[in-house]
C-alpha cells in the first residue's frame, strides 16, 4: 500500500537517531563515516537509518572518490512545516486561553495576600 510523502516523512522522523542524522547534518555535508561516530551502533545500522531518510527525500547521498558524502534536503521538512501551520492557531488560541487563566489565578493569589496582611494588620 503506497503511502504519502508527508506520512514518509514522519516515519522517517520518528526514530531520534534519524533525528540526530538529520541535525548534524543541518550544519553541512559530511561523510557516512563522519555521521556514524557519534552512535555506539554498527555501519549497516547506520546505514539502514539513512536508507530510511533517503527514501523520504530528507538526505541525498553521493560517491566522492572512495568516501559516500551525504546531505540534508530540506524540501520535505517544508511540507512538514506546511502541514503543522494550519494547526498554529490551534494551538496559539490554547496558549492564549492558558495565559489568562495563569493571569487569573495570579491576580487571585495577590488580591488574597493582600487581605490576609489586612486581616493581621500589617
Amino acid at each position: 500500500m503506497p503511502t504519502d510523502q508527508l506520512s514518509t516523512t514522519f516515519a522517517a522522523l520518528a526514530d531520534p537517531t534519524r533525528r540526530a542524522i538529520l541535525a548534524r547534518l543541518a550544519a553541512g555535508e559530511c561523510s557516512v563515516t563522519e555521521l556514524a561516530a557519534p552512535f555506539d551502533m554498527s555501519m549497516p545500522a547506520v546505514s539502514k537509518h539513512l536508507r530510511v531518510l533517503e527514501r523520504a527525500g530528507l538526505i541525498e547521498r553521493r560517491r566522492d572518490a572512495q568516501w559516500r558524502r551525504c546531505r540534508i534536503e530540506a524540501g520535505p521538512l517544508k511540507e512538514v512545516v506546511d502541514w503543522a501551520e494550519h494547526y498554529r492557531h490551534l494551538w496559539e488560541g490554547r496558549l492564549d486561553r492558558l495565559d489568562t487563566y495563569l493571569q487569573e489565578l495570579t491576580a487571585t493569589a495577590q488580591e488574597e495576600e493582600s487581605h490576609d496582611r489586612k486581616q493581621r494588620g500589617e
